[in-house]
């Protein structure tokens, strides 16, 4: 089978599509035949070697975060999937992988994978796993976006952003999206409420806001004051800089900043499915390339400036 790896940290160059062993799932796992997988800013931290720490420094190490595809084998121990079954999941985020999900083939345990939605094509619900559940689990789980309440989005035209929109529209909020000034009129078609152009708006201009989610990781104090008093704020971008502010948001009281990752199971990916078929949430694709070309959707990834996701076709379609 064909599988897509990193040979050594770096740019994206160091991307290689190797002819490798199938494996075979064991107890409790699942062998996926996968469809296709996207590009999420793990997969090129990894790829960089910002999670050494996890990944250690022996080659190749598996790529691909998430993955759309096929049941085609069980191990023991696995009573609630079938061969054949259409479904959506991840690698775990925290372990070392020699096969990610940019692969023909990965095996993963049978409580990271959910029914696939129906309508949705492999490549639209790869699209929409991690960038899904990560917006799903800020609003709902983290930050608790109640009806009626003022949201910002920061990086709006992002795989985590489109979806957020989306997702606050569907549970009755009021979206403010911030990104790219051209950009505007696809997040209205999204649900955002109103779009300001990161470029021309300061953060003294906008608010105030009772949730703020950050996928930039820059100014997180400034935007931090934006907050009503029982405001809540959370970020998944992770830097220095971010930390240093969640951190001091932590002792100086109120409006904390948070933070959290998308590690799903089977039940959230069945919420998330829900919010697809009830129409609340739909994919969102820059660009689709072939398993031999992930290098450059990587590069796309970092050049940023994209509206939604970077997606490989594993299967060709």
């Amino acid at each position: 089978m064909k599988a897509a790896q990193i040979t050594g940290f770096g740019a994206p160059d160091v991307l290689q599509v190797n002819d490798v062993d199938r494996p075979a799932p064991g107890a409790g796992e699942v062998l996926i035949s996968v469809e296709a997988s996207s590009v999420n800013g793990l997969d090129t931290i990894v790829r960089a070697g910002g999670m050494r720490i996890v990944t250690g420094h022996r080659f190749p190490i598996g790529v691909g975060l998430d993955f759309a595809g096929v049941v085609a084998a069980t191990g023991a121990d696995v009573p609630h999937h079938q061969v054949g079954d259409r479904v959506w999941g991840t690698v775990h985020p925290l372990k070392r992988h020699t096969l990610g999900g940019a692969a023909e083939y990965v095996v993963v345990p049978a409580d990271r994978i959910g029914p696939a939605p129906a309508d949705l094509s492999p490549v639209e619900a790869a699209s929409l796993v991690v960038a899904g559940t990560t917006a799903l689990i800020a609003l709902r789980d983290t930050l608790h976006l109640a009806s009626g309440e003022r949201l910002l989005v920061r990086g709006a035209a992002g795989g985590v952003g489109t979806a957020a929109v989306q997702l606050a529209h569907a549970r009755g909020g009021h979206a403010t999206a911030l990104s790219r000034g051209r950009h505007a009129g696809a997040l209205r078609e999204l649900g955002a409420d109103e779009v300001f152009d990161y470029g021309a708006t300061t953060p003294e201009q906008l608010g105030p806001f009772d949730v703020i989610l950050d996928t930039v990781g820059s100014e997180l104090n400034s935007y931090r004051r934006r907050l009503t008093r029982e405001g809540r704020m959370a970020t998944i971008a992770l830097s220095a800089s971010s930390m240093a502010a969640i951190a001091a948001s932590s002792v100086h009281g109120g409006r904390r900043i948070r933070t959290l990752s998308a590690n799903p199971d089977t039940a959230l990916l069945r919420d998330l499915a829900d919010y697809v078929t009830s129409g609340g949430l739909r994919p969102v694709i820059d660009s689709v390339y072939p398993l031999a070309d992930i290098a450059s959707a990587h590069q796309a990834f970092a050049r940023g400036g994209a509206v939604g996701k970077q997606v490989i076709a594993v299967s060709g379609e």
